[in-house]
């Protein structure tokens, strides 16, 4: 497609944004931009999170990892639906209780000052490698369809992308984020049906025809029982739950958006509603995956050595103008779903939890050059990223997510099911030496354990020697919990 054309289509996608933009911000407080006055729909905020919560990883990488790992990946999405339940009765609670803005403030309440700093830098370290990756995927695909015809190099792909999503958050803050969100997580899913049925049309084949092909294929295998592979059931299922826990229950990102519903009522049915439709995402995201390869197979198109690359280098080459189109608004829409939040979760953690920008403060100034600051470190990361990363996104951010988030699980999980108080001082380094030995004990776990190889569920073991690193520091006296 001519890349005049696809560049017109970027740039009305991002003035229909902007328009939400300014709408959104019409009479907006210092505060709306931290938690929009808790005045957000729940069921917009529950919509709005599918994007997010998938964001152009899942929209790219999960068809792609469908060659690799058939449909095991469902495995993980059972998982989530006890992380999430375990959110909504047990997190959400306690979080309207403390009337939270920033999620980290609990375990200021709860240990103290340095495992409130320690909890606070492991999100922004999570959500920062998080949001890079996604921007990364994304940003590639712009690049082969966009820039590389204007002969233009990938770091101005990046810039250009984060450039356009800072402008359209650095002023309403997770008030826009709640509109735009909901908008982008419709692009999203229309542009992955839409494309289901332009293969359909191209294979000649009914929407019924096509279930059956995909269940008699090879492609369609989801359960898998084999205790020392990293794609066992119980793994993955109980994987995904923590995973569920920490990637959303203990991201300031995710909750961010949660806790724009009016009260705990709200958030908890915005909750199971999003359980709903992440589901029948994931499903409809593993389908299009199974459809692709076997298109492919028909046609005898060449595998791409990554599997990243299958979705966009069909949508863009071999189904037509209009599924081209599609899946730029879909890449686009998937892009900016996730990271307009990661950047505004960002710079509402470093100024409530670092900066100590509390509800009543006014200092518009430094929150805008914190979120020029942070802009700038995702354009970095992300072309670090590009230098070293060889495999599929959504493996990556998994993996990262075990050794960054396991930390905050320990805390939280310590804070909340204990009533032991702890040395607070020695919380950091309980935190950054429990990643390394998770590592040390990954690297080696086939020797040591039997032949057992970890999966995602690393996260749990680093969840775990953080739990107990800070059970060796607890305080005699017991403390009630909050």
């Amino acid at each position: 497609m001519n890349a005049n054309i696809i560049l017109l289509i970027f740039i009305i996608y991002f003035l229909v944004l902007l328009f939400i933009s300014r709408l959104t911000t019409k009479k907006s407080s210092f505060n709306d931009f931290f938690n929009a006055n808790r005045s957000s729909p729940w069921y917009l905020v529950a919509f709005g999170m599918i994007g997010t919560s998938l964001s152009g990883v899942t929209f790219i990488s999960v068809p792609g990892e469908v060659g690799n790992t058939n449909f095991n990946y469902f495995q993980v999405v059972l998982g989530y639906l006890l992380g999430y339940y375990v959110i909504a009765k047990v997190l959400l609670p306690l979080y309207y209780k403390l009337n939270l803005v920033s999620i980290y403030t609990y375990l200021d309440k709860r240990f103290g000052y340095y495992s409130y700093k320690s909890g606070a830098f492991f999100f922004l370290l999570s959500r920062t490698i998080g949001a890079s990756f996604r921007l990364f995927l994304v940003a590639g695909v712009l690049q082969i369809a966009v820039f590389n015809q204007l002969g233009m190099p990938f770091y101005f792909s990046v810039f250009i992308t984060i450039l356009l999503i800072w402008v359209y958050t650095f002023k309403g803050g997770i008030k826009t984020i709640v509109w735009t969100d909901a908008l982008q997580t419709f692009f999203m899913l229309s542009a992955v049906i839409i494309t289901i049925f332009i293969i359909l049309d191209k294979m000649d084949i009914s929407l019924f025809e096509s279930i059956v092909l995909i269940k008699n294929s090879s492609y369609s295998n989801i359960f898998y029982f084999d205790w020392k592979s990293s794609n066992d059931f119980f793994k993955q299922f109980f994987s995904g739950a923590f995973i569920a826990i920490v990637m959303t229950g203990l991201d300031q990102d995710m909750m961010q958006k949660n806790l724009t519903c009016k009260n705990l009522g709200d958030a908890q049915k915005n909750i199971f509603w999003f359980c709903v439709i992440l589901v029948i995402a994931n499903l409809l995201f593993l389908s299009l995956g199974a459809l692709l390869y076997i298109y492919s197979e028909s046609l005898n198109i060449p595998i791409p050595q990554r599997s990243d690359d299958l979705y966009p280098i069909l949508a863009l080459n071999n189904l037509g103008g209009l599924t081209s189109i599609i899946f730029l608004l879909g890449i686009i829409a998937a892009a900016y779903s996730s990271a307009d939040s990661a950047l505004t979760s960002l710079t509402t953690s470093f100024c409530i939890d670092f900066l100590n920008i509390d509800n009543s403060s006014n200092k518009k100034k430094t929150r805008f050059f914190v979120h020029i600051g942070f802009s700038v470190i995702l354009f970095l990361v992300i072309l670090i990223f590009k230098e070293i990363n060889d495999e599929s996104v959504i493996n990556s951010i998994f993996k990262a997510a075990g050794y960054t988030y396991g930390p905050l699980l320990g805390l939280f999980s310590f804070g909340i099911f204990t009533k032991y108080n702890v040395r607070d001082r020695f919380v950091l380094p309980i935190c950054i030496l429990s990643p390394a030995f998770s590592y040390i004990i990954n690297i080696y776990s086939e020797q040591l354990l039997f032949g057992y190889k970890f999966g995602f569920e690393i996260l749990l073991l680093n969840g775990l020697i953080t739990f107990l690193g800070l059970f060796l520091i607890r305080k005699k006296q017991l403390q009630s919990t909050i």
